[in-house]
This record gives structure tokens, C-alpha cells and sequence, in this order.
């Protein structure tokens, strides 16, 4: 196997983690209902229709990411989501560490950077329509 075809399966399960594992929170909060999201943007002083935009990032871009069809943008929709979270949910987070002493925002760490590294490497030969 050439290193072409290695840098293609990795994104490839890259892609279709990230995707799967973000999708699942956006399918909580379609089937939990919006409106928890919705009051914690208003509670910011910002319209709440904005929290909509978290089905983008959660719901969209996801699946964006898992079939590879325009897995760029998709990318972009995830990484923007999950500023967004730190931003709005976790900022009190960002020094503090977890009971097994990691970070306690690792895992939004890795989604941000999964996503970030898809955006700037794209999704490879194994994907919708390779951008």
C-alpha cells in the first residue's frame, strides 16, 4: 500500500468517526428538543434563532463529513460549532483538568481539531466528491 492510498484511508476514518460521533449529538438534540439551546443563546443577548446554527455544526456537517460530499465545508461547519460551544458553554472549562487529570475539554479539543484538519486537508480519494 503506498503512502497515497495510507493518507486517503486515514481520512477516510477521520471523516467518518468525526461525523459519526458529532452526529450523535445532534440527533440528542433534535429528538430532546431545541429549545435548551435556544434560551442559552438568548441568555447571552443573542437571538435565539441563532441556536439553530448548532444543527449545522452537529446534524449537517457531519453528514456532510461521512459521505465526503463537500467534506471541506462540512469541516468548516463542525469547527465553527464547536468554537462556538467552547465559547458559549465551556469557557469556564478551558484551565481545569478532569478527574483522570486530561483535560477537561479534551474531547471538544479533538472534534475542533479533527475538524480543523479535515477542513485544511480535505477528505481524500474515498469520499462523495473528493473536496
Amino acid at each position: 500500500m503506498n503512502a497515497n492510498t495510507q493518507n486517503d484511508i486515514a481520512k477516510l476514518l477521520l471523516r467518518v468517526v468525526l461525523g459519526l460521533l458529532v452526529l450523535l449529538h445532534g440527533l440528542a438534540k433534535l429528538d430532546g428538543g431545541m429549545a435548551g439551546i435556544v434560551h442559552m443563546v438568548e441568555a447571552r443577548g443573542l437571538p435565539g434563532a441563532l441556536g439553530y446554527g448548532v444543527l449545522l455544526g452537529e446534524v449537517i456537517g457531519p453528514l456532510m463529513l461521512i459521505a465526503g460530499f463537500h467534506a471541506r465545508i462540512g469541516a468548516v461547519l463542525v469547527f465553527v460549532n464547536m468554537v462556538v460551544a467552547v465559547l458559549l458553554v465551556h469557557m469556564g472549562q478551558l484551565g481545569q483538568t478532569n478527574e483522570q487529570g486530561g483535560w477537561a475539554l479534551e474531547l471538544q479539543g479533538m472534534y475542533l481539531v479533527g475538524a480543523l484538519v479535515l477542513a485544511l486537508t480535505g477528505p481524500g480519494r474515498f469520499s462523495v466528491n473528493q473536496r
